[in-house]
């Protein structure tokens, strides 16, 4: 694989950007086309599915001469992940794996994603950079309160924090009287966190007596669910603090794929040395023009482990030129979905996972609405759930669901109420089932 030195270099605004960093948009344009060709050929000759798959498109990696045939290639979708479960898309031998991670799943077949050494090198070194970007230096004390285990985040900031140099407080999530004890106790400079658990931090402040713009913290970075440049403004005026944004998904390698920079706050900068975007119509298919809206789609150029060829995202974004970093291009914050994927407290849930909990109770004829609300700072999921005639005796069925929701916390991972309702109550649909009522209010 080419590459570029990632030697540091410069002073000032930007200080410790790397050589990548700092190249011009031709320079980066060529990595990108000698990585992808070498991605191509690596995915192609080692996982069984993409040399179908490619095969059945009519494409071989020798049709790859520069970064536009790019859109001959097919795309890959969630559900072939899942239909090579748990290893069939790793293009090394498994004992080359160092690490796994995997996505919730409720049928027992998630999304597992692998790492090579030099994967989480590679993973380390692009959270070290988007640290960075966000005002991180070495020496730096970081608050870690994304989660650890199975879930990418919380090892990922980890990892880049360690490569930057700083000292990492390995907090996870929850116990939020805590986590406001170690802030003021440890005097972190930097917090890594979902945005809406950072309001909830800021409440524990309020709730203990304790002004939140003296505390240490400087920078904060935060992802894995949608935010607004509204909550940006109350956490930053609450803090006294920069506030930004970070972009990533499991599939693609984790957290780190994109990071605001703190000088512009103006959008994501892509690590585009490694990840390459495209941004399509969802519809089509048809990639669309720099500026124009649609869904993001990525493939990457150096992953060793669990090559991605033209991943659909199901995000809706748009490509922008760069700023901070020019030849690095920019995305817009994520404004929706092109699928009916929710996004509750950094997991992704979608209404099928709760509707093949229902089906499988003996109690619930398939009628359910899923309704968003925020009380307070959190964001809370309620399914409304039918019963059938037969089962139905005018209590709400409380042991029933407690179960379901049981269930739901221990295989999706979060916390549902499920409130059972009586038959023929929920509105029916003539066309598509709308499925979820957000209720939560719109900055």
């Amino acid at each position: 694989m080419a590459s570029i030195s990632l030697q540091s270099r410069g002073s000032g605004t930007g200080a410790g950007m790397d050589e990548t960093e700092r190249a011009s948009r031709d320079e980066i344009m060529a990595l990108q086309t000698r990585r992808l060709a070498w991605s191509l050929v690596h995915a192609y000759d080692n996982v069984a599915h993409y040399k179908k798959a490619f095969d059945r498109a009519g494409v071989h990696p020798s049709d790859f001469k520069r970064l536009e045939d790019l859109s001959k290639f097919p795309f890959t979708v969630k559900t072939d992940l899942r239909d090579n479960y748990p290893f069939g898309m790793f293009a090394v031998p498994r004992e080359r794996l160092v690490r796994v991670h995997a996505s919730s799943g409720t049928t027992g077949k998630p999304i597992v994603v692998g790492y090579t050494r030099a994967d989480i090198d590679m993973w380390s070194e692009v959270m070290a950079r988007s640290i960075r970007a966000a005002g991180g230096r070495s020496g730096m004390i970081m608050h870690n309160a994304y989660g650890y285990g199975l879930f990418t985040g919380g090892l990922g900031a980890h990892y880049g924090a360690e490569r930057l140099g700083c000292t990492v407080v390995p907090v996870s999530g929850g116990m939020t009287e805590r986590q406001v004890q170690l802030i003021n106790d440890f005097r972190p400079d930097i917090i890594t966190v979902t945005p809406s658990y950072m309001l909830a931090i800021l409440d524990e402040f309020k709730k203990q007596g304790l002004d939140p713009r003296q505390s240490s913290l400087k920078f904060g970075i935060f992802g894995a669910e949608p935010w607004t440049n509204a909550m940006r403004a109350e956490i930053e005026a609450a803090f006294d603090m920069d506030a930004t944004d970070i972009y990533g998904l499991s599939e693609v390698i984790g957290p780190g794929v994109a990071q605001e920079c703190v000088e512009t706050k103006d959008g994501l900068h892509i690590w585009e040395d490694h990840f390459y975007p495209e941004v399509i119509d969802p519809d089509t298919g048809e990639v669309q023009p720099e500026g124009e809206k649609g869904e993001l789609v990525f493939t990457s150029l150096t992953k060793e482990a669990f090559p991605i060829i033209r991943y659909r995202s199901r995000d809706l974004t748009r490509l922008l030129p760069g700023t901070a970093r020019p030849g690095m291009r920019r995305m817009e914050k994520v404004t929706g979905r092109s699928d009916d994927m929710i996004i509750l407290r950094g997991v992704n849930v979608f209404p099928t996972q709760i509707e093949e909990v229902l089906l499988a109770t003996d109690w619930c004829g398939g009628h359910f609405i899923i309704e968003l609300t925020r009380e307070g700072r959190m964001d809370e999921m309620t399914v409304l759930a039918e019963a059938r005639p037969e089962s139905w005796d005018g209590s709400g069925l409380t042991t029933h669901a407690e179960k379901v929701s049981t269930f739901i916390k221990n295989t999706i991972g979060i916390t549902t109420q499920i409130r059972v309702v009586a038959p023929e109550t929920l509105e029916r649909s003539l066309g598509k089932a709308k499925r979820v009522l957000d209720k939560r209010p719109k900055a």
